[in-house]
């Protein structure tokens, strides 16, 4: 099993990332303020003002260290990658696949995204009571799935995943306990997000994301060439399939955990002219400091039946996906907790 290596958020504007002899080094305002080997560091996130030299960009590079750029909004702009790994097979196979039966994969997926969100939805029942709302659109999420069993259409799956989302995301504001009044949520809203909300939803979404990219290259995929999201120039495709096995699990808990325990306050957001709201810095560095956090946990994955660091699911999936391609597995198993 891979280690769970540590990922370094940098997240400080103005801060320069430099390169002495085997160590990463950080300065803020010509300032040393943290130096790390860079043996244990599995990827590197920069937001917004973070200048890197090059020559950290090619030691990440030669030691497979992800390194990765967001705005400060969390929205993701490019990523530094070493030289191509992996079996070339493999890739032929998973653009083979992709091509010419990208259903079953894209099926399972979806399954496994529209399961998390129904079991975000029956916590929240069992820890508050029961509502007819709730009890509405887990009944009508339960018919989604079962319609999607036999479903041999792309596009008919995509129209499913879509359906179960809005039912999903319609009763989301039900599952905020803080009533702050910088906390209500009327419904999905991407680019840019408009209230605080979104704006969680968008960043968590943009960093894990980049994970899974990282682990898709690890197991040597392409992260570009997926099964169920539509191919577009430097677009992850693959890497936005997996992402829906992990939104409602990883992000959508952290999220819920964060503003219901009133870690975060209106106060820590801030609305730019254009209507656009983005986290504070010191609020960004939370968020962080809680998925990296939440990371560490463990739990027991149903296939491989043994328990594992929720920071590398992405990579057990990756390996998984990986195996049914080249053909070790009849069916891609999708995440799915218990």
């Amino acid at each position: 099993m891979k280690k769970l290596q540590n990922s370094l958020y940098i997240n400080t504007q103005g801060a320069y990332l430099h390169k002495e002899r085997e160590t990463l080094v950080i300065d803020i305002n010509k300032e040393k303020v943290a130096q790390l080997p860079i043996h244990g560091i599995g990827a590197i996130f920069c937001f917004g003002n973070v200048m890197v030299s090059p020559q950290v960009m090619g030691f990440c590079g030669e030691n497979s260290v992800n390194l990765a750029f967001f705005t400060e909004y969390g929205r993701f702009l490019a990523r530094v990658q070493g030289k191509q790994t992996g079996n070339v097979l493999l890739r032929r196979a998973q653009y083979r696949k992709a091509d010419e039966d990208p259903v079953p994969v894209a099926r399972n997926i979806v399954a496994a995204k529209i399961q998390m969100q129904k079991q975000v939805l029956q916590r929240h029942q069992r820890n508050h009571g029961n509502s007819t709302e709730f009890s509405q659109q887990i009944t009508a999420i339960n018919h989604i799935l079962d319609t999607l069993k036999q479903c041999s259409d792309l596009d008919k799956i995509r129209g499913y995943e879509g359906e179960a989302a809005s039912r999903y995301f319609s009763v989301f504001n039900m599952l905020l306990t803080n009533k702050d009044k910088g906390f209500e949520f009327s419904g999905r809203v991407r680019r840019p997000p408009t209230d605080p909300v979104n704006c969680l939803l968008s960043f968590m979404y943009s960093v894990l994301g980049n994970d899974i990219s990282a682990a898709l290259q690890g197991v040597g995929l392409d992260p570009q060439v997926g099964f169920l999201h539509q191919e577009r120039p430097g677009r992850d495709s693959l890497a936005l399939d997996l992402l829906e096995e992990f939104r409602a699990f990883i992000a959508d808990r952290l999220v819920l955990t964060l503003l219901n325990r009133q870690q975060l306050k209106a106060s820590d957001f801030v609305t730019e002219t254009g209507g656009a709201v983005k986290l504070k810095d010191d609020a960004r560095k939370l968020v962080l400091k809680e998925y990296q956090s939440r990371k560490q946990q463990k739990i027991r994955h149903q296939f491989l039946d043994e328990d594992v660091e929720i920071g590398l699911l992405p990579h057990v999936q990756a390996l998984l996906l990986a195996r049914h391609i080249r053909g070790d597995l009849q069916h891609y198993p999708p995440f799915i907790s218990k």
